[in-house]
C-alpha cells in the first residue's frame, strides 16, 4: 500500500512514518514537507514540498495512495483565524482533494480536547461536544466539517487521544524539565483533576489500525492509554524513573489563571505566544478523561504502554538527548 502522511515532521507524525517505514504492508510512504524535514531528515520517504493550502501539490501528493493519515494542526495560536485555517480549512482541503482522486482511505487526529472536560465521569463518542478553548472549538468544527462534505462512500476515521507524551514531544516536555529540577507543580490536590494520557506508540497503533478500517462513512474513536491517572500518580512514577525526590508545589486554579494572564502578557512585548498562556490555563484546571470502549470493540485498540513505561522511554530519550 502507498500512505501519504501531513504532519509528518512533527512529533505524532514522525513516530507514525517510523512506523509506516518499518511496515511491510506499506510500499511507500509520502509525507507532506513544508519547510524543514526535522525528525524525518535522512529518512526513505518521499517527500512533497507544500503545504495543506496548496491544492497542486496535493493533488501530486495522494494520487494513487491508498489511505492518508492527517496529522498536521496547530495545537497553539494567539487567535481563532489562525487555528480556523490550519485545523478546518486546510483538512477540507485534502479530504476535497482526496475524493476527486479517489483515495478510499482517511486517518485523522483529533482531540479530546474537540469534546472537552469530563467533569466526574469519562468522556465518550456519545457525549456532547463542548470545548473550552479555541483549539477545542476548532478541532469541533473540524469534525463537524468532515461530517459535512464526506461523500457517502467515503471511509474515514476521526481519532481523539488525550494529552500525548513521549520522545520528541516539546509542551509536556517541560514538566518533565521542573520535576527533573526537583520541583514538581501540581494544579489542584494531586487527586483531583484527573486526567487521561497516552504514549505516542499508542496513538500510532490506533491510526495503523484505522488505516485498516473499510467501514463507509465517518467513524470516530477516542484512543488513550488506561487507566485514568491522578498528578500524584504521576509525579510518583516521574520520581522513580529520574531517581529524584521532589517538591510538590500545589496551585489553586484562580491562580493558574492569573500566571497565565501574567506570561502572556510579558511574552506579548518580546512579540512571542508563550506555551503557557490563558487558553491553556482554562484547560489545565479542568479534568480531562476519556473512555476507550468503542476502540477497542471496533478497532482492535489495546494500549501496550502503561504509565510507568511510557515515562521511561520518554525521560531516558530526554536524558539520551540532552534535552534534560
Amino acid at each position: 500500500m502507498k500512505a501519504f502522511v501531513t504532519g509528518g515532521t512533527g512529533f505524532i507524525g514522525s513516530h507514525l512514518v517510523d512506523a509506516l517505514l518499518a511496515d511491510e504492508n506499506y510500499s511507500e510512504v509520502r509525507c507532506l514537507v513544508r519547510s524543514t524535514e526535522k525528525w524525518l531528515k535522512g529518512k526513505s520517504y518521499q517527500p512533497f514540498r507544500g503545504d495543506l493550502h496548496d491544492l497542486s501539490v496535493l493533488k501530486k501528493a495522494v494520487k494513487n495512495v491508498d489511505v492518508i493519515f492527517h496529522i498536521a494542526g496547530v495545537v497553539m495560536a494567539p487567535d481563532a483565524k489562525t487555528f480556523e485555517r490550519a485545523n478546518v480549512e486546510a483538512t477540507e482541503n485534502l479530504i476535497r482533494v482526496a475524493q476527486k482522486e479517489g483515495v478510499p482511505k482517511i486517518v485523522v487526529l483529533s482531540s479530546l480536547a474537540a469534546v472537552g472536560p469530563s467533569n466526574g465521569r469519562p468522556v465518550d463518542e456519545q457525549s456532547p461536544m463542548q470545548p473550552v478553548s479555541m483549539y477545542g472549538r476548532s478541532k469541533k468544527k473540524m469534525e463537524e466539517r468532515i461530517h459535512q462534505i464526506s461523500g457517502d462512500s467515503a471511509s474515514i476515521t476521526i481519532l481523539r487521544p488525550p494529552a500525548v507524551y513521549g520522545p520528541r514531544e516539546d509542551q509536556i516536555y517541560s514538566f518533565f524539565k521542573m520535576m527533573n529540577m526537583r520541583i514538581c507543580p501540581i494544579i489542584g490536590d494531586g487527586q483531583h483533576p484527573k486526567i487521561s494520557m497516552v504514549y505516542v506508540d499508542d496513538v500510532v497503533q490506533g491510526c495503523l489500525k484505522a488505516g485498516r478500517q473499510k467501514t463507509s462513512g465517518v467513524q470516530t474513536y477516542f484512543v488513550s492509554g488506561e487507566p485514568i491517572h491522578t498528578w500524584q500518580e504521576i509525579r510518583r512514577t516521574t520520581e522513580k524513573v529520574l531517581g529524584k525526590k521532589t517538591a510538590p508545589v500545589y496551585i489553586k486554579p484562580g491562580l493558574v489563571k492569573k500566571l497565565a494572564g501574567f506570561v502572556e502578557n510579558t511574552a506579548s512585548f518580546f512579540g512571542s505566544y508563550p506555551v503557557f498562556n490563558r487558553e491553556k490555563a482554562n484547560e489545565l484546571i479542568l479534568e480531562w478523561t476519556c473512555s476507550i470502549g468503542k476502540a477497542k470493540q471496533e478497532l482492535q485498540y489495546e494500549p501496550q504502554y502503561s504509565l510507568n513505561e511510557g515515562i521511561a522511554r520518554t525521560i531516558h530519550w530526554y536524558q539520551k538527548h540532552h534535552w534534560l
